[in-house]
Order: C-alpha cells, then structure tokens, then sequence
C-alpha cells in the first residue's frame, strides 16, 4: 500500500485539516460545543438521496463552496460507531471547514449492522461514492481528484474505497479497522463482538469472510494512497494535552 501524500499536491492541503479529526474527538467527549454553525461561504445540502434499497432511502449531506467555479476536489466522508451506531452528522465541521477550502464534502449515512449486514455498509459507500462522480457536472467537481476520509468503522469503510477496483484517489483514515483477520486472531472474543455483528458471522465460522472484509487484503500497486492517523485513548485528551502518533 502505497504511503506519502506529498507525492498529491492537490492532497497537500487536505491532510493538514483533516488533523481536525483530533479535535473532533475531544468534542465528541465532552458534547458539541458550541454548536454547529456552518461557516460563511459554505452551502449545505442535507438528506440529499443517493441510493434506495426498495422503500428505505439512503442519504448524504453536501457540503459545497459557494464561490468559485470549480472543478473542486470532493472528499466523502464516513462516520464510525462500531458499524452499529453514529450518524452523518459527526464530522461534519470537518467537511464544512474543508468547504471553505475548495473542497466539496460529502457525509454519508449507511446501513449500519442492525439493519443490514456485510457488505451493505460497503455497498452504501460504494453508492455514495458513484453519486458524487455520476454528479460530478452538477456539483462542479473534478472527478479524477476524489478522496475519501473517515474514522474507525469510517476509516475500514474508506479504506475499502481506496483498495477496492476504481479507488479514490487519495485516503485519510483515523484509527481504521483494515486488517479484520489479524484482528480475529489477537483478540479476545468478547472485543470483537462488534465485527461479529457487522459480518454476520466468526472468524471461525467464516474466514474467508473476514479476509474479503479486509482493506488489506485488497491492496496493492493501485491503491489509493493513505494517510493513517491515531491517537491516544478519549480519557488522555480530557485529562492531559493530546499525543499523535
């Protein structure tokens, strides 16, 4: 898997603001605060639906730069929670701020494990990701210049999306799940509840299963490039100043 975003230019940018993650993290511990305001020169374009499995609608919020006439680069945006929980709103300061960079966002919502299993999480992502190229005119992006970025089950989701066929272009990926294998083998059973849930099944029971789920399993001289970003536990950025590594 190919490392070092200097080798983008255009991805320069992005990987600074995306350390925004951290702080993101810290107002995920103590609340939203304050409260979301879209910053000026942002348009936001919520519940647009991008996808339909027969009456369920699947949704995404744009975040759009309202001056300049583009192509912009896009960044889809993934939440984590375990695959079972969290919603398309977690990041979406992110998103706005990179708006007021030139970028387009997009924040997805997908079935999370309660509701579907694997690969229907992936299968939401892949349709989130078609939607902003098949809209690429409208939206006034540049479609050779799309990325994607997201946190822990987010950061597994985007990292299918850049070892997978027709990957995005670039990936930024804050403390992801990618190798679910090794992860089955070193940990106890009662960790990995969550996993086991999402794929519907044990490493046990299914291994070839948990290797498929895998973004390293798929990566190689085409991948996308990307950015891992990991941080100390959510107590030590409450109580002391934060440490990334």
């Amino acid at each position: 898997m190919r490392l070092g975003l200097a080798r983008h230019p255009f991805w320069a940018v992005a990987v600074k603001f995306f350390l925004l993650f951290i702080v993101a993290l810290a107002a995920l511990a103590q609340g939203e605060n304050p409260p979301f305001q879209a910053p000026a020169g942002v348009e936001i374009r919520p519940d647009v639906v991008y996808a339909r499995h027969g009456a369920r609608q699947m949704h995404l919020d744009l975040y759009l730069p309202k001056e300049g006439a583009g192509p912009f680069p896009a960044v889809v945006y993934i939440h984590g929670g375990g695959w079972s929980g969290g919603n398309k709103n977690a990041f979406r300061r992110q998103a706005s701020h990179m708006a007021t960079k030139g970028f387009v966002g997009a924040y997805v919502e997908y079935r999370l494990s309660g509701e579907a299993k694997w690969p229907a999480a992936f299968d939401d992502a892949k349709a989130a990701l078609a939607y902003v190229r098949q809209h690429a005119a409208e939206l006034k992006v540049d479609p050779k210049r799309i990325g994607a970025a997201g946190g822990s089950a987010g950061g597994h989701l985007v990292g299918l999306l850049g070892t997978m066929p027709n990957p995005v272009r670039a990936v930024a990926a804050f403390n992801p799940a990618v190798d679910l294998v090794s992860f089955a083998k070193s940990t106890p059973t009662n960790a990995i509840d969550a996993v086991v849930k999402f794929l519907g099944a044990t490493y046990q029971e299914k291994p070839d299963l948990w290797a498929e789920a895998s973004p390293i399993t798929h990566a190689g001289q085409k991948s996308a490039a990307f950015l891992f970003l990991h941080g100390e536990p959510l107590r030590s950025l409450t109580n002391s100043s934060p440490s990334v590594c």
